[in-house]
């Protein structure tokens, strides 16, 4: 089922979604200070593409004080917008029985576009294996 709905997820907006934060995280890597923000920007890109199957997992060796601040960063100059964004949409698709499978993937997305330094994509047979936070 799992194939199926990634490939749903992929021709019914994934598509455009993980372009928009490969461009984005592409425009963040001109310049050295903002590479870290592209890494991040691609992890968005690569959890969009292909959503079902995968969940976020807060990362074992905990959060650095500098990816406290890269995400503070983050947060105020795109993540509060793309949380928003990935929010609304996941109530939109809820809306409709069809649509829930997609609303909570993109509940999932809005966590790791929030706060995204700290946090993995993992498959969800292997976030049973790792604490989470």
């Amino acid at each position: 089922m799992k194939p199926i709905g990634n490939i749903l997820w992929l021709v019914l907006g994934g598509i455009w979604l993980a372009l928009g934060y490969a461009m984005f995280g592409l425009l963040m890597c001109i310049t050295i200070i903002g590479i870290p923000f592209g890494i991040q920007a691609f992890k968005l890109a690569g959890f969009v593409l292909w959503p079902f199957g995968r969940t976020v997992v807060v990362r074992e060796d905990g959060l650095a004080p500098l990816e406290m601040v890269f995400n503070i960063l983050w947060l105020l100059f795109a993540g509060w917008e793309l949380f928003l964004a990935s929010l609304m949409a996941g109530v939109l698709l809820c809306i409709t029985i069809i649509g829930i499978p997609f609303g909570i993937q993109a509940f999932k997305l809005s966590i790791l576009a929030l706060w995204p330094f700290g946090r993995t994509v993992v498959s969800e047979g292997d976030a049973a294996a790792q604490p989470v936070g």
